[in-house]
């Protein structure tokens, strides 16, 4: 039986707090040590009594909490509305509710509240976090029929805590990879990154050549997988002296 527009929704979001909840135990820690954590304590069932700082264990964090506000935005405003949705980045920080984030996001939200205009008030380059990205998810549902929309509110709800290209492909990429599947058809590789990097070639160059990347480093161990992966981007910053 194929899900219903809600079922889809529903699992997209429960999927990425579900996800954010096991990796936020250890995130920002060392690959050694997420190893440990995924075969001694997530693979056996043994997480239970496992904490972050105050938090339990079963907590998602500021990627599902600013996911969730862009899809109550859209409920709120009958579709995408980014000064609505500034707001309520600005709120969710101001108010105290933002459970983890990273230093781009909390300058962006802070200038917000003081009255910078949502289009001004995001991170400039050389920040390129992956807070664009954290979020973009339900853009890839909500826009699933017109390509075009889906890739400029991924980047312009990106825009919002950072105006780095960087992060606004990585929005976009996101969002397309939800709304490849849930179309609920075989995904094949190749199709699957060509789509993407047709998708962002727009917003940034060099991305879509790391995503073409991606194809020769599907057939390896995840752990070689996650190595190169890891790496993108890096060689050339320490070329340039940025590293």
């Amino acid at each position: 039986m194929n899900p219903t527009q809600e079922e889809r929704f529903a699992g997209s979001i429960v999927g990425q707090a579900l996800g954010d909840a096991l990796g936020f135990v250890v995130e920002g820690q060392s690959a050694a040590l997420c190893r440990a954590y995924v075969e001694d304590r997530v693979r056996p069932g043994r997480v239970a009594a496992i904490r972050r700082g105050r938090y339990p264990f079963g907590q998602y964090s500021d990627d599902t909490q600013l996911a969730r506000e862009l899809m109550q935005s859209y409920r709120e405003a009958g579709g995408f509305d980014p000064e609505g949705y500034a707001r309520r980045v600005a709120a969710i920080f101001s108010e105290g509710r933002i459970v983890g984030y990273g230093g781009a996001t909390k300058q962006a939200a802070d200038r917000l509240a003081a009255g910078v205009p949502w289009d001004e008030a995001g991170t400039p380059p050389p920040a390129a976090g992956n807070g664009s990205a954290m979020r973009a998810g339900p853009v890839g549902l909500l826009h699933a029929d017109d390509p075009a929309m889906l890739a400029r509110v991924a980047e312009t709800q990106g825009r919002i805590t950072h105006r780095d290209p960087r992060s606004s492909a990585g929005a976009v990429a996101i969002a397309g990879a939800v709304n490849i599947a849930a179309r609920g058809e075989p995904v094949d590789h190749l199709d699957f990154l060509a789509e993407l990097a047709d998708l962002t070639s727009g917003v940034e160059r060099a991305f879509r050549e790391h995503l073409e990347r991606l194809s020769g480093w599907v057939s390896l161990e995840p752990r070689e997988a996650a190595g190169h992966i890891s790496r993108v981007g890096i060689e050339k910053r320490r070329r340039r002296g940025l590293g």
